[in-house]
């Protein structure tokens, strides 16, 4: 006899040999029941008929793939329907109108059954080192809607990161690895539905496992995972930008979409009031098993179906709190390091959230790279011009090592940016002094006020030809500082086309030529973005054997220098009043040596270059005065201009 049986685990839709199993964890006082729809939109209603703790769970026979449903709870007298936690996709792209209500929720909860049967293909995941790894930042939607090259019908969707043209777009200036956006389903916050905005960027989770439908033709669940088939098939990663430190519930008064009417104690509390360590209403408590639970199964389902290469995590800090304070050791940690699943994958750590002990770069366990804000901060201000930067600049592209010691590289290598979603774009970091954020509807108060960004005399766009030199020499000077430092290197999609988002630089709400990358390139734009490619290469080449070399136990026998143009050995004092040394760097066998001169000055600087042990002359990879790469040796002296950087190999 075969008898087919109920089971708690795994949660959510399970299908079945001749049906589909529903699991829920339920430990509200509100009473649960499991609402299924036919193809007419009716539905029926049934119990749960099994318990095993606070998990309920039934299975219902003859249910097959894409069928809806959903959780009925009775609150306020009211039957609201509530979206499975572990819902793999959803029938509508989430909205409503405010205020929400129960009769909203029987549209906007649909869930629907998923079979995770799917083609790879025999593709495989790139599994690129870190040390060779080249982040690219970009929302899904926003990086293909207005490129030309890439198929009309699938621009701006989950296809259009797999299309042909975007594919060799990525090819050819190096990306190894990309980073998404939030790709899991996004509620919009209300006071963004009140004025017909939507949240852009993605950062307001209403269902951890189900791919956002807003970027999908018709089928989001195989249109992703196509796309990340196409992409491995190329030898590039797929990286998740995930948020697990909240839900888009809110706080206090907020909705009540799933989690709240399941169990309140998947959240914080401090005296009965959800804690906001967030700043958007409420906090995950990964302390709470089922909460942890939650977002372990996740992230195992990620990999194991999508085929992810890993993860980079929204306030990280919020993962590793226990109340205020923060646990390096503690369960989530512990988890996910023993997990042979998530063992496999880069996991990238947003280091801070905005609690009690919030800022935590460099405190993160072994496995974990970290976001360098320091590094970002330190290079913006160090090529505007600022004083007193010159020691912070040596450090951050040595690797920030007061904060990480190379001993942990490269599993601990910092994750090294200029520009994020989050912030000015490269070119805006040029082209403003303020931020300029009317668009956004909250009278230009929102977003970072600390930008460290110049004009060089014109507030935005300029047809003036030596604004713009110098604009585009900036640019240069950073992108190369980023490629050249000890690190992973973090790019923003919509640099390499020199997209501008006219100074606005907090764009989360802003789907619009404000956030879509502009294709549309004039003569600066496509030389940088050919000058990009080739940065990106020279980096791969010259850059990457220092980083191995640098790393783990060979660290100790490789020489670093840092000389005066003089050829002199910095001094303490040179370190308060220079501005303008050389970087020597000597893998110990004479394998590789590298030079990284840096001139701040106003004025051009004559150095004289170190004497080689194993090679006759240095030749020349890069100097930002110049938007060309272009090759020349040199023996004895280098005259470098104002305000550049130059990267010489020794041959």
């Amino acid at each position: 006899m075969n008898i087919q049986h109920a089971f708690p685990y795994p949660l959510g839709a399970t299908l079945t040999k001749n049906g589909c199993n529903f699991s829920v964890h339920h430990a509200s006082p509100y009473p649960i029941s499991l609402i299924i729809f036919d193809d007419n939109g009716n539905h029926t209603e049934h119990p749960f008929t099994e318990e095993y703790g606070t998990i309920k769970y039934t299975l219902i026979d003859d249910v097959t793939e894409h069928t809806v449903y959903g959780f009925k709870i009775i609150q306020d007298n009211e039957a609201l329907l509530l979206l499975d936690p572990y819902a793999k996709a959803l029938k509508n792209s989430p909205h409503y109108q405010v205020p929400y209500t129960a009769k909203q929720s029987w549209t906007l909860a649909q869930c629907v059954v998923v079979n995770n049967d799917f083609d790879w293909q025999e593709s495989q995941r790139p599994m690129i080192p870190r040390s060779e790894t080249i982040l690219l930042e970009t929302h899904v939607k926003g990086f293909t809607l207005l490129n030309s090259d890439v198929e009309e019908s699938v621009r701006g969707t989950y296809l259009g990161l797999a299309d042909p043209a975007n594919i060799k777009h990525l090819k050819q200036q190096g990306i190894t690895t990309v980073q998404l956006l939030p790709v899991a389903a996004c509620m919009h916050e209300p006071h963004l539905l009140k004025m017909n905005m939507v949240n852009y960027w993605g950062y307001n989770p209403i269902a951890f496992m189900a791919p956002d439908p807003r970027y999908a033709k018709s089928d989001a669940v195989n249109e992703l995972k196509t796309a990340i088939r196409e992409l491995h098939k190329n030898n590039i990663e797929v990286i998740l930008d995930v948020v697990y430190n909240h839900t888009a519930e809110g706080g206090n008064g907020g909705t009540t979409f799933n989690l709240k009417g399941l169990d309140q104690d998947y959240y914080l509390h401090h005296h009965g009031n959800y804690t906001n360590y967030t700043g958007c209403g409420n906090t995950l408590d990964i302390t709470h098993q089922p909460s942890l639970n939650l977002v372990m199964d996740t992230l195992r389902y990620w990999v194991e179906h999508y085929h992810v290469d890993g993860f980079r995590f929204d306030l990280a800090a919020t993962l590793g709190r226990e109340y205020d304070q923060f646990n390096p050791n503690n369960a989530f940690f512990k988890a996910v390091a023993q997990d042979p699943t998530l063992q496999k994958v880069k996991l990238i750590a947003e280091p801070w959230d905005i609690g009690p002990n919030g800022y935590q770069v460099g405190e993160f366990p072994d496995g974990w790279n970290e976001c360098s804000d320091k590094f970002r901060d330190t290079t913006k201000s160090f090529w505007r011009g600022e004083q007193n930067y010159l020691k912070s600049i040596a450090t951050r592209i040595m690797g920030s090592r007061d904060l990480v010691s190379a001993s942990r590289w490269p599993h601990k290598l910092p994750v090294n940016y200029v520009s994020y979603h989050d912030g000015f774009t490269l070119q805006d970091l040029v082209s403003y002094k303020e931020r300029h954020n009317h668009a956004n509807g909250e009278d230009n108060q929102d977003g970072h006020g600390d930008n460290r960004s110049d004009n060089y005399g014109v507030e935005g766009e300029t047809t003036n030809p030596r604004i713009i030199a110098l604009r585009e020499k900036q640019k240069r000077n950073m992108i190369t500082t980023l490629l050249f430092s000890f690190g992973i290197p973090h790019l923003l999609a919509a640099d390499a086309c020199s997209h501008t988002q006219k100074g606005n630089n907090n764009a989360y709400c802003q789907d619009s030529d404000i956030s879509w990358v502009n294709w549309k390139l004039d003569k600066h734009a496509d030389e940088f973005k050919v000058w990009l490619a080739d940065i990106i290469q020279a980096r791969q080449t010259h850059m990457v054997p220092m980083i191995n070399a640098f790393s783990g136990s060979k660290r100790t026998k490789q020489k670093v220098n840092w000389y005066t143009p003089e050829g002199n050995n910095m001094t303490h004092g040179d370190w308060h009043r220079a501005e303008a040394l050389c970087l020597h760097l000597n893998i110990y066998d004479g394998e590789k040596e590298l030079l990284i001169m840096i001139n701040q000055s106003n004025v051009p600087t004559r150095f004289e270059l170190p004497k080689s042990q194993h090679y006759n002359r240095w030749a020349l990879v890069c100097n930002t005065q110049y938007s060309t790469i272009e090759s020349k040796h040199v023996i004895f002296d280098y005259s470098l201009s104002a305000l550049s950087i130059a990267i010489f190999n020794a041959e």
